[in-house]
């Protein structure tokens, strides 16, 4: 197995100084640390929150630079733009939520509507969050065909959760990182992607999500 590209690791620097302007800026009274490493998740960004948060990654898993912009618009629906730096790329994304009933999420969606041409992939997800654990299973129409999504975290201290995902097809991989709540408001969150195609690789991931209050419901 190759060892994860340096490349993004080398400009940790800049998210550590980003990380350390947010942190003055104060924080949100509301701690989430949805989402997973690869793939989207069932639960949907509260209502009037938006979270900032600037990546760094391999470029053979994305853009290697980017910036993520999520906002829930209502309890039942969120908007995402992902801004790419290196290359510049739009990326737009709408999820729904259709069931939210005490451990069961259904979640669809239309995601990586690029401005890079290709139109945007449906996704349908279910969740289940009894507790500290959650899993989740969907698919996502992507290039063609259809890609299974798996997803496992295990909140293992009011701080600290793991992620596990993992996408089928070819150009995805299987992943394994954590989150960590720097602040209440502020969240780092590395991750390893394995490839799924041969030869295997091990890539670099590193995300900040910056959580802001812009209204309450």
């Amino acid at each position: 197995m190759a060892r994860p590209d340096a490349q993004p690791l080398r400009r940790c620097g800049r998210l550590a100084l980003l990380a350390g302007l947010l942190y003055l800026l104060g924080a949100s009274p509301f701690v989430t640390a949805k989402s997973l490493n690869q793939i989207f998740t069932p639960d949907l960004q509260p209502e009037g929150m938006l979270s900032i948060s600037p990546l760094l990654e391999d470029s053979r898993i994305g853009n290697s630079q980017e910036v993520q912009f999520d906002l829930g618009l209502t309890h039942w629906a969120e908007v995402a733009l992902y801004q790419g730096l290196n290359p510049r790329e739009e990326i737009g994304n709408l999820q729904l939520c259709f069931l939210n009933r005490g451990p069961h999420l259904l979640t669809a969606g239309a995601v990586n509507w690029s401005s890079q041409g290709g139109g945007a992939q449906p996704l349908l997800e279910y969740g289940y969050y009894p507790g500290k654990n959650q899993f989740m299973v969907g698919v996502i129409h992507a290039a063609g065909r259809n890609e299974a999504l798996l997803g496992y975290t295990r909140q293992l201290t009011d701080r600290l959760q793991l992620a596990f995902d993992y996408q089928s097809g070819p150009g995805n991989s299987i992943t394994a990182g954590f989150t960590y709540n720097l602040t209440p408001s502020l969240q780092i969150n590395p991750a390893v992607y394995v490839t799924n195609t041969s030869p295997h690789r091990a890539l670099g991931y590193l995300i900040l999500n910056w959580n802001l209050t812009l209204w309450r419901p």
